[in-house]
């Protein structure tokens, strides 16, 4: 039998099929790390917000709003107060202000994607349910869901996950 060697043209389109998947392995390969590092950096942005808004819960300011706020037993006598401290423009008004502020930012960084809901729900799920309960009738007293709602979705969304949750997880 005769071997037939391949021609030039053949050849040539051979070596030019083996460099073109090369490059389209390299591709692929390159698209996954860039996808990779993508991931990463968001995780990375997600932490570094997530750490802020714990931060700020900590700060002075914040467990100063905190600690007025637990001088009321109930949310009608926080609406009362507040909505004194709002008619007499005292300092208190802005004080208070800052937990609703504080709270309709991680609604919103939440909404916006900037934050994980599930890490939210993590660390402080039941607490934030505890604090729209807390701060509804204030709410309503100064404009109704529409001023703050974010929290007020936020708030509505993670009482949902949590009533859905397994007991044992609670």
């Amino acid at each position: 039998m005769l071997a037939v060697s391949p021609n030039w043209a053949e050849t040539v389109t051979a070596i030019a099929t083996a460099v073109g998947a090369l490059g389209l392995l390299g591709a692929i390969v390159a698209a996954f790390l860039a996808a990779q590092q993508v991931r990463e950096t968001r995780r990375s942005r997600h932490t570094q917000i997530a750490g802020e808004f714990l931060r700020r819960w900590s700060e002075p300011d914040l467990v100063e709003t905190r600690r007025l706020v637990a001088e009321f037993k109930t949310g009608e006598h926080l609406r009362a107060a507040f909505q004194g401290y709002i008619a007499a423009n005292a300092p208190e008004a802005y004080v208070l202000y800052r937990e609703l502020d504080y709270f309709e930012q991680l609604g919103a960084l939440e909404r916006h994607g900037a934050i994980d809901f599930e890490f939210i729900r993590s660390l402080a799920g039941p607490t934030l349910v505890r604090r729209w309960d807390l701060w509804k009738p204030s709410v309503e007293a100064i404009g109704g869901e529409s001023v703050y709602p974010s929290f007020a979705d936020l708030a509505s969304r993670m009482r949902r996950a949590l009533d859905s949750e397994e007991p044992s997880r609670r």
